[in-house]
């Protein structure tokens, strides 16, 4: 496991050309309107920003409004390459809030994730966004996963994780009438939201106190303005050009990238070390038929692997009142491939060649080769659900959505599974941050994290 807040020693010089389809989270100059969340945002206007943050998905829109909060004197905005906010990795999020059970205690995805969810049930309560707090079981359906539940429930106790209890066969029945198992975590403290929800609700925080959202540019550019109109006693006051591939740009005194999906390359973009990689890994759900979600009451989960960040086949409820089954882990064969068929040569050329991808799939490969099975055959993932619900067969299932986790890769082929910041050294180096890892829980964690950003913003800025 990657240490917890990892900063990468690259050297940051002038910024490289773009990508040709790359990261597409940017922001417009004067010529283009902001995202109308809300009217006269303040400086909406304006193509120079002291803080400008690329990416509009949940972690960058809470770090701007933790950003605009702290320092609300500062003109500061968002920059999205869609036309809307928050819908790649957030708007294909499964919607739960996590306990944070699984961490490794003392680490700092533990520590924020605990602390996230209590800030986002604060933070929906105080909002009136809607949220179910439905519990969740992790089930061991087979007696030689007990042993790795038992260390499971003594890890959550460690974290702070609030409620636990070690249950049998008689309260699992009670919880979840339809569900088998030996032995189950009962986590009550699990629940579910719309994070696309809360995230709009952040954007729509950050307007109020003032920021600007701009959507529609795909940043092409990233370097040291050669000179600026706008001057101050200490020299030039917004040092970095952000370009986009229509020619338009914004300048700014800092820049803060939290860029998902595109976070390597956005970090080439400015001249800074490219590595870890990003590998995309899509996952794909099943959705419960209608008539058959009275099978399922809460979050239904396996005792996970440790070996790997993904947490197994679940069942999910969610909001709108459906059942979530999966999601499985296959490689994506294009950065924000969500149809099984989705390709770009690009995305897959950088991937093969410029991470450590093959070393991994040479360590897991016989694991990749049944996820990808489970993905083509229903058969084989209704049979892994079977172990937790008999009832369930194919035909009470249907194949539903899919979303692209943005899982960063270093050379050795190891999943780096923690924070990665990234600022390097030179002129642009020190007017950058770059977020180039927020693993899951990331959303649950949006709040907590958003804070650990500001709180590095102001420490490396001095702002």
């Amino acid at each position: 496991m990657v240490l917890a807040l990892r900063y990468l020693g690259s050297a940051c010089g002038r910024a490289r050309g773009g990508f040709p389809g790359g990261f597409s989270a940017a922001c417009g100059p004067a010529l283009r309107r902001p995202w109308p969340l809300c009217q006269g945002g303040r400086r909406a206007s304006t193509s120079s920003f002291d803080v400008v943050i690329i990416g509009g998905g949940i972690v960058g829109l809470a770090s701007a409004r933790a950003l605009i909060l702290r320092h609300p004197a500062l003109s500061i905005g968002v920059l999205e390459k869609e036309k809307n906010l928050a819908i790649h990795q957030t708007g294909h999020n499964s919607g739960v809030i996590h306990s944070g059970i699984y961490y490794k205690p003392e680490s700092l995805k533990a520590k924020l994730c605990v602390q996230g969810a209590a800030l986002i049930y604060e933070y929906c309560n105080q909002k009136g966004i809607s949220y179910k707090q439905c519990g969740k079981l992790i089930v061991a359906v087979e007696q030689e996963e007990i042993p790795r539940l038992q260390a499971l429930y003594e890890r959550g106790l460690q974290n702070g994780v609030q409620g636990l209890r070690l249950i049998q066969q008689e309260e699992i029945k009670k919880k979840e009438p339809y569900c088998r198992g030996l032995m189950a975590i009962d986590c009550p403290y699990t629940g579910i939201v719309d994070y696309r929800q809360v995230a709009l609700s952040f954007a729509q925080d950050f307007q109020d106190a003032g920021g600007s959202v701009l959507t529609n540019f795909e940043v092409k550019d990233i370097e040291m303005a050669r000179e600026s109109p706008s001057k101050r006693e200490d020299g030039t006051k917004y040092p970095i050009v952000i370009r986009n591939t229509k020619g338009e740009e914004v300048q700014c005194q800092y820049v803060v990238t939290c860029a998902g999906l595109y976070s390597d390359r956005i970090s080439e973009l400015s001249g800074c070390n490219p590595d870890p990689r990003i590998v995309p890994f899509r996952g794909d759900y099943l959705l419960l038929k209608p008539e058959k979600c009275y099978l399922v009451k809460g979050n239904i989960y396996p005792v996970p692997d440790s070996r790997f960040p993904f947490l197994g086949v679940h069942f999910t409820p969610r909001m709108d009142g459906s059942i979530w089954l999966g999601p499985n882990a296959v490689l994506a064969f294009k950065r924000e491939g969500y149809k099984p068929f989705d390709f770009s040569a690009g995305d897959i050329m950088d991937v093969v060649t410029k991470s450590g991808l093959i070393k991994l799939v040479s360590q897991h490969f016989f694991y990749g080769v049944n996820e990808m099975y489970k993905a083509c055959f229903l058969s084989a993932t209704v049979k892994h659900l079977q172990k937790f619900i008999p009832e369930i067969t194919i035909s009470d299932i249907r194949r539903g959505p899919a979303g692209v986790r943005a899982q960063a890769l270093d050379q050795d082929g190891n999943l780096i599974e923690d924070f990665v910041f990234d600022g390097g050294v030179g002129a642009i180096g020190n007017h950058i941050l770059h977020v180039r890892n927020a693993p899951s829980p990331a959303a649950t964690s949006s709040l907590a994290i958003s804070g650990m950003i500001a709180d590095e913003v102001q420490r490396r800025f001095k702002l």
